[in-house]
């Protein structure tokens, strides 16, 4: 996730997997770090991938390989030591009994066949006495695990990170499927009959495709926006704060694994997978044990074959050794067990004619070709456009107006060119056409657009350009920019719709109380009848219009650093916006600035002064600021060329806090110590000084450890602010 909103766009385009980039193992390892950092972040903790499972797939195998060739690059937070998935902080902590691994992928049969191999020859398979597996379809949804004491359920996990996951007990007690009372006949194959034992059993969340449809036309309906797939249904679901809305979104279960076996009175997994069903776990009826490659490749086939007759959607095949004792001796890895591996399934493709590659100009500025194709029926589905990221792509694909495309959804999910169709006389027909180019100015607006040096995105930097207003308004607006309480997503989107502000300085010399308190936000929806009645529709009001134009008026005092960050110029966070109005002291003496003075600054360098300066010279950029100054809001950062309040003693150290704090908040436990000179950030590193956790602590918290950065509790912060000295050694 970009650490910031930014009038320049989002995150940086990244390389394909393999390709020659020019850099360094090291340098591109730790690329692939952050890119699938990134990756999972989005993924696991805001349920929102930004990639496909294959792109995320071939990062992760260029990783493992450059860290086989280089062991030296092997450190204890490269992707390839750990599992996936975060901890998000608004859930307890909960620790896994045992550690929840992935699963390694193959892609294709020969790779599923490299495995078996390998893995027959480990446990010293002959014709006599072949190994054993069970084949298991690999459910789309969200880790979970489920612990029972005497038979009696006691919490609900998510996966998490793998080692600690998040407690989710009250809205499992939500899912019909999930037993509280183990049944009996499963309790008898516990060894003293299972009183006085507690086992935690694993499986999956996951929403049925009947349930995944009904939610979106109840979101639809309601004026959400929709889920993209069941899995961040079922995910968004289960992590919801209120049991109530987990309840009403019809949530199953598949129970498939267990972190001890040693209270069990079976040495199979077909033998566990039926002691589940007799416990009362919903168990997935197609599991299979084989004992040959020919028969796994026909489960696998079979699995294929069927998967749109299922009700819940699958993704490939699991593929278990079958004996416990052949798993015990194979182990596991850093990631995952040696004895499993996931067949993925290939994804479907159909030909289709590419008729318009359209600009689409995103909320940050970044300008993004989308192929419009022949609407097609692919996994289930209708499409008819797919984004082609950046020009690069375009280029790559080769793909040119008119031409027969393949398609397909990555992951079977996101929309995908795949390439043109070069067969008979497509290939001289294809050569024809022209290639097609990225437009010199911005379809939104008609302002030039810019690559900056070293990267594929072109991007809009117009302050005035009306594609990118929504974001940078409600950016202008958050609690680190001017602290406009009130003037949220909703809001703002009607009052962009309705013509009452289009740039941030409208809020200040357009936008009146009476104007807002008219402005129309929707009409009254029945619950009942999935319909918007007649009527009047809701307005703002007076109340909450005065309240929030008293906001406003008060955040013209914030002064020049929430300006510089509330303007959302590329690569100018929090920190940066503070360095800049500290130096410079005002918006005029910044903007006289040239490149090269803004990047002496320490924690600057060109990158950033080469964005900054160019900010200031977008002529609408600087009209929008003249506006601000004529409505009265400060662009002077108070107290400068004053000496400190306080003695800079933290200078040099590096803060992270986390979890809930009883007498601060984080905002303003990370003021006080930035007040006495410290840096305050929200990622835990290698350079990390402290991290200061309070109650429910969560991935930062397991990071720190990990990492071995001092952990200290709220006590030791108060101990800092009062002294202003961080703890002795």
């Amino acid at each position: 996730m970009a650490d910031q909103m930014s009038l320049f766009g989002g995150s940086t385009p990244v390389p394909e997997a393999g390709q020659d980039q020019g850099k360094t193992s090291r340098q591109r390892a730790e690329e692939l770090n952050r890119i699938l950092n990134h990756a999972a972040y989005a993924y696991y903790a805001l349920d929102a991938p930004e990639m496909t499972d294959a792109q995320f797939d071939r990062y992760l195998r260029e990783l493992q390989e450059i860290e086989e060739a280089h062991p030296d690059l092997v450190t204890p937070d490269s992707y390839t030591q750990r599992i996936g998935g975060y901890v998000s902080e608004q859930f307890a902590p909960v620790r896994h009994a045992q550690r929840m691994y992935s699963i390694d992928d193959a892609m294709n049969l020969d790779e599923l066949d490299e495995w078996l191999e390998r893995t027959d020859q480990a446990l010293g398979a002959t014709p006599e006495h072949p190994v054993a597996y069970t084949c298991e379809l690999k459910i789309d949804g969200l880790g979970i695990a489920l612990t029972y004491r005497d038979g009696r359920l006691i919490r609900a996990a998510t996966r998490g990170d793998g080692t600690t996951g998040e407690d989710v007990t009250q809205n499992a007690l939500t899912i019909k499927d999930i037993p509280r009372i183990l049944a009996k006949p499963g309790l008898e194959k516990i060894q003293d009959g299972g009183f006085g034992h507690s086992i935690e059993v694993r499986g999956e969340v996951y929403m049925p495709r009947h349930s995944f449809v009904r939610l979106n036309e109840e979101n639809d309906a309601a004026g959400r926006p929709p889920f993209a797939n069941p899995r961040n249904a079922a995910a968004g679901s289960l992590r919801q704060k209120d049991p109530k809305v987990t309840g009403a979104r019809d949530l199953e279960t598949f129970i498939y694994a267990v972190a001890d076996r040693t209270p069990l009175a079976v040495t199979t997994q077909r033998a566990f997978l039926d002691w589940l069903r007799d416990c009362g776990f919903s168990v997935n009826p197609h599991a299979k044990r084989v004992t040959s490659s020919k028969a796994v490749h026909a489960f696998c086939a079979d699995a294929l074959a069927h998967r749109d007759s299922l009700d819940y959607d699958i993704d490939g095949v699991v593929v278990k050794v079958d004996e416990f004792t052949g798993q015990e001796s194979l182990g596991f890895t850093a990631r995952a067990p040696r004895w499993s591996i996931a067949f993925k399934f290939p994804p479907e493709e159909k030909r289709t004619v590419l008729r318009e590659i359209r600009v689409q100009v995103g909320r940050t500025g970044v300008l993004t070709p989308v192929a419009e194709f022949d609407p097609v029926v692919v996994a289930g589905s209708t499409i008819a456009r797919a984004t082609l990221h950046n020009i690069d792509e375009v280029h790559r694909r080769d793909v040119r107006v008119g031409d027969t495309i393949v398609v397909h959804k990555a992951g079977d999910v996101i929309p995908e060119v795949v390439g043109p169709v070069l067969e008979g006389d497509m290939a001289s027909e294809h050569a024809a056409r022209p290639e097609w180019e990225m437009p010199s100015v911005c379809p939104s607006c008609g302002s030039p657009v810019i690559q900056e040096e070293g990267e594929v995105a072109y991007r809009c930097v117009s302050i005035d350009c009306p594609a990118q207003a929504q974001e940078r308004l409600i950016h202008w607006a958050s609690r680190n920019a001017m602290d406009i309480d009130g003037l949220g997503e909703e809001i703002v989107s009607h009052l962009l719709e309705q013509g009452l502000v289009r740039d941030v300085a409208d809020y200040y010399d357009r936008l009146t109380e009476e104007s807002l308190a008219a402005t129309a936000t929707g009409r009254v929806y029945d619950t009942t009848t999935k319909d918007h009645l007649e009527g009047d529709p809701i307005v703002v009001g007076p109340t909450i219009a005065k309240k929030i134009m008293a906001q406003v008026e008060e955040s013209k005092t914030r002064g020049l650093s929430r300006v510089l960050f509330g303007l959302g110029i590329r690569h100018v966070g929090a920190n940066v916006a503070q360095v800049l109005a500290k130096h410079f002291g005002s918006l005029d003496r910044l903007m006289l600035a040239d490149e090269e003075e803004i990047a002496g600054l320490d924690g600057i360098g060109p990158k950033i002064a080469h964005a900054v300066h160019g900010f200031f010279g977008i002529e609408e950029n600087v009209a929008v600021l003249e506006r601000l100054r004529k409505a009265g809001v400060m662009l002077e950062q108070p107290g400068f060329g004053e000496e400190p309040e306080q003695p800079q003693t933290l200078t040099g150290l590096t803060f992270v806090l986390t979890g809930t704090l009883e007498h601060y908040t984080r905002d303003e436990a990370g003021s006080r110590l930035k007040a006495m000179g410290a840096k305050v950030s929200g990622s835990v590193s290698k350079r990390t000084s402290y991290v200061i956790a309070g109650a429910a602590a969560g991935s930062k918290l397991t990071k720190a450890q990990s990492l071995g950065v001092p952990v200290l509790d709220e006590a030791a912060l108060e101990k800092i602010l009062a002294t202003g000295q961080p703890p002795e050694a």
